[in-house]
């Protein structure tokens, strides 16, 4: 089967062993639309914030954040396969950035990852791809510290990063933010922190 994606440069690749290509590829609001809206309408994306979306407000949604440089989205792909929606950003310019002290060098990150489909429960796929997303923004980016706020109820994505080797954080409030086409209610989430030297020793 053909690679949808092939022609499209990505910013990180990288081949894992027994798991496979996995690229990331600046997120192309219009173009990846359809299935970003497919993903956020699910019952276990309501932590994203995007449930009842339509796909133009998706797509509107996404064109807007591709015009800030301080936030970026991506579509993970594996082997030719969109495999998770991955969304980074500067901390001091994320309502984050009001509720822990920032240090030169981190990166936010929020991570949506694809259904698993009909084939099921995929033991250590998550992992394989949170890998390399840590490659990328660590590495490639050269960053030394990432924190992820997921929504203090959702245990799956805490229990997740934990495991991942990030240190628990306290739980903080996110304010809202109501601007001009943009809408975040509060969010009670619970922050987690991975050093470069944690995730990556040998590079130290």
């Amino acid at each position: 089967m053909s690679d949808p994606y092939a022609s499209r440069a990505p910013v990180h690749e990288e081949r894992v062993d027994g798991f496979g290509t996995v690229r990331i590829l600046p997120l192309d609001a219009r173009a990846d639309a359809e299935v970003v809206w497919r993903w956020v309408n699910e019952e276990r994306a309501a932590f994203w914030g995007m449930t009842g979306h339509t796909l133009d407000q998706v797509a509107g949604s996404y064109a807007h954040l591709d015009t800030l440089g301080t936030h970026h989205a991506h579509l993970v792909v594996k082997d030719g396969s969109p495999a998770a929606l991955l969304q980074t950003y500067e901390p001091e310019a994320d309502r984050v950035g009001e509720c822990y002290d920032v240090r030169p060098g981190d990166i936010g990150i929020h991570l949506l990852v694809a259904p698993a489909g009909a084939a099921g429960p995929r033991p250590g796929w998550t992992a394989a791809l949170v890998s390399v997303i840590l490659a990328y923004v660590l590495l490639g980016l050269d960053r030394t510290r990432v924190v992820v706020d997921p929504d203090v109820r959702n245990g799956k994505a805490i229990a997740r990063f934990l495991k991942q080797g990030f240190a628990r954080g306290p739980a903080v409030v996110l304010p809202e933010i109501d601007l001009p086409g943009v809408h975040l209610p509060e969010k009670r989430a619970r922050l987690a922190f991975l050093t470069r030297e944690a995730a990556f020793p040998a590079t130290r």
